[in-house]
């Protein structure tokens, strides 16, 4: 099983410049997808998820099309081979 974890720019830099990264085995859920991910690059939790280990709110996360705001939060299923984004919010007024 093998998930493609897509990276903005502003994170770009805490993952070794990497945009992608490929998160191999043992991923059921957006949470176990995400932990694997800290494993690979630490440096990127603490700018998507909270001390609480919450999503940030001006953070996104999509598995595939679907936000997981409104489909399960961090319980999410992850099918083999989807992709995962992280996508800074855009707001405005």
């Amino acid at each position: 099983m093998s998930v493609m974890v897509y990276l903005p720019a502003f994170l770009q830099p805490y993952a070794n410049g990497r945009s992608r990264i490929v998160l191999e085995g043992g991923v059921a859920t957006v949470d176990d997808a995400l932990q694997a991910l800290w494993r690979a690059a630490p440096g990127v939790r603490d700018r998507v998820v909270d001390e609480l280990g919450h999503v940030r709110q001006h953070v996104n996360v999509f598995v595939e099309d679907e936000s997981i705001r409104f489909t399960g939060g961090l319980t999410t299923t992850v099918p083999d081979r989807c992709a995962i984004s992280i996508v800074p919010a855009v707001s405005g007024g």
